[in-house]
C-alpha cells in the first residue's frame, strides 16, 4: 500500500511542478496555440479557437509520463 501512495504523491507532486512551471514561463511559450492542427477561425464579429494540434501534444506528453511512472 505505501508503494502506491509513494507514486502518487511523486506523480502529484511533479503536476503541481509542471502547472508551476506553466504559469510562471506560459506566456514565453509562443508556440502553445500556433502549432499545425490548431484551429483559428476568425470573422468580423466572430472568433472561434480550438487547440486541437496542442491538445494532442499535451497528451502524448502526459501518456508518456504516466507510461514511464508505470514501469
Amino acid at each position: 500500500m505505501g508503494n502506491g501512495l509513494g507514486k502518487t504523491l511523486i506523480v502529484a507532486g511533479l503536476l503541481l511542478v509542471a502547472v508551476g512551471l506553466f504559469l510562471n514561463f506560459g506566456g514565453k511559450l509562443n508556440f502553445i496555440g500556433k502549432l499545425p492542427g490548431d484551429i483559428r477561425i476568425e470573422r468580423d464579429n466572430f472568433s472561434f479557437f480550438f487547440p486541437l494540434g496542442t491538445c494532442l501534444l499535451v497528451s502524448l506528453l502526459l501518456s508518456l509520463v504516466f507510461w514511464l511512472f508505470r514501469r
